[in-house]
């Protein structure tokens, strides 16, 4: 699915006006204008952003780490979460979408909906633009003002990813769902123990909701956990697809999981949560 197919879903981040394609060019009324990239996607970062994203280096390394399959039970809880609200006309956007594998996911779930993926990387956009037919990708900051319409989405997904409730409660429906899956403290917690990696806040889950207060109400919660048999190979991705891979140390971690016996034994733990907005 081309932009032209789901600019009803957009607008300009600088003015809010409605967008026209015209050849490889993205144009709203008041002249802003907006190329689009050889591999399909387009940038609507209304000015320079504070976050740089993930890195090429770290998109690969997720891309390869969820090829393997690992994380399928993640993406098809997500998948069934957003399902399950039935909702007419369908219409998916997701922020901090990375290489876009959950969105596929939830595309194929939803048969004829049109999905959004949206990121600050340009890495990640690359691949978003190329991760299922109906997919379109945009660079954007979910900090600042989505260049997305008002109440214009049925589903918002934030998978491991940040949120920014106001924006989120503004782009969606009435009858429109938000969906979360968050990492508990026993995420990975044995490379995290071993690796000193990025540790999951274990208040993490009442600062979601003091965030989602007043914005959105909590439908459900569904805890997803289970363990994983890795090799050295897929343990080195799953450091490098996250936030530790910015931080110092990547040699002598990959010293320490060569260590390893093999296969790693790795727990996934996540929850998933529907909210509706207020």
């Amino acid at each position: 699915m081309a932009l032209a197919d789901v600019l009803t879903l957009l607008c300009c981040p600088h003015c809010g006006g409605d967008l026209d394609q015209s050849d490889r060019t993205l144009l709203c009324d008041r002249g802003h204008s907006f190329d689009i990239a050889r591999q399909g996607y387009v940038s609507l970062l209304a000015g320079a952003s504070k976050i740089s994203g993930d890195s090429a280096d770290m998109i690969a390394a997720r891309a390869g780490f969820l090829d393997g399959g690992h994380f399928d039970p993640l993406r098809e809880a997500v998948a069934t979460a957003t399902a399950a609200a039935g909702i007419s006309d369908p219409a998916i956007l997701e922020v901090g979408a990375g290489t876009g594998h959950y969105l596929a996911t939830v595309l194929d779930a939803l048969p004829g909906a049109p999905g959004v993926g949206v990121d600050v990387s340009k890495a990640a956009a690359r691949r978003l633009a190329r991760c299922h037919p109906r997919a379109s990708a945009v660079v954007a900051d979910v900090w600042t003002q989505l260049p997305v319409r008002d109440h214009a989405v049925s589903h918002a997904l934030s998978i491991f990813a940040p949120r920014n409730a106001a924006e989120l409660h503004r782009v969606l429906r009435a009858d429109g769902e938000l969906v979360v899956l968050t990492p508990t403290e026993r995420h990975l917690q044995e490379l995290v123990a071993l690796l000193s990696l990025v540790r999951v806040d274990e208040n993490k889950t009442e600062r979601l909701g003091a965030a989602m207060a007043g914005h959105f109400d909590r439908l459900s919660l569904t805890s997803v956990e289970y363990p994983m048999r890795l090799t050295h190979a897929e343990s080195l991705l799953l450091v490098g697809m996250g936030p530790s891979a910015r931080h110092p140390g990547a040699l002598s971690r990959a010293d320490a999981i060569a260590a390893l016996p093999e296969p790693v034994a790795v727990t996934a733990s996540v929850t998933v949560g529907r909210y509706r907005p207020r």
